[in-house]
């Protein structure tokens, strides 16, 4: 028992510097989160050099993330950690997507397979705002409106075949069924839409018909 001392301060010590990794790990966490919603707002509003900026921050802010934690394993997969990196993806898919480039891969974002397809995920169910806004205007460009909403029918047609268990895929098959419902909305809310423009452009070419 002459060595109970220096075991317990040599844990002890072992659990101080785990837990000084932890809160850092949780302040980079919503800092990371923050870059990632004001990214997704400036692409919102097309600004896109503030978007980039703010993008630049979040890819920095996550490679101090997993650096500062790179030694303990279960932080990393730790709730807070993986759903910050999940806005980080959904951040820099969605960008990619509304601008018309190539998705990033897993490696470029240097995140797990798992938090990649829910990241997407979560991109996916993002188009949904951007086309409703398209909707909204009365200038709105339908046809972008389709692109969106094709790329979030690709998306989905890629999720549903990944049918591995939730421990591998991080919960996927909750994600894609989420994907599936605001799919279908979106594309029923444009489908009326378009609608009721062919109403519309029917009525006015029946009234030009019938003044001359």
């Amino acid at each position: 028992m002459d060595n109970l001392n220096t075991i317990s301060e040599g844990i002890r010590a072992a659990f101080v510097a785990k837990n000084a990794a932890r809160d850092e790990a949780v302040n980079r966490s919503r800092e990371l989160v923050r870059h990632c919603s004001e990214a997704i707002r400036a692409i919102h509003r097309h600004e896109w050099d503030k978007a980039a900026d703010k993008m630049a921050a979040a890819k920095a802010g996550a490679s101090h993330l997993q650096a500062g934690i790179a030694a303990y394993p279960d932080l990393y997969h730790a709730g807070y950690t993986q759903d910050a990196l999940k806005e980080v993806i959904e951040a820099f898919c969605t960008h990619a997507i509304v601008r018309g480039l190539p998705l990033p891969t897993p490696q470029e974002l240097n995140v797990e397979n798992d938090s990649y397809l829910n990241g997407l995920a979560e991109a996916a169910t993002e188009l949904r705002r951007f086309i409703l806004d398209i909707l909204r205007r009365e200038d709105g460009d339908t046809h972008e409106a389709e692109r969106l909403l094709e790329a979030m029918d690709d998306i989905y047609d890629q999720l549903v075949t990944f049918d591995f268990p939730d421990a591998i895929t991080g919960g996927l098959r909750r994600q894609t069924d989420i994907v599936r419902g605001v799919l279908e909305r979106t594309r029923g809310d444009l489908t009326t839409t378009l609608q009721q423009q062919r109403l519309q452009a029917a009525l006015k070419q029946a009234s030009n018909t019938v003044t001359k």
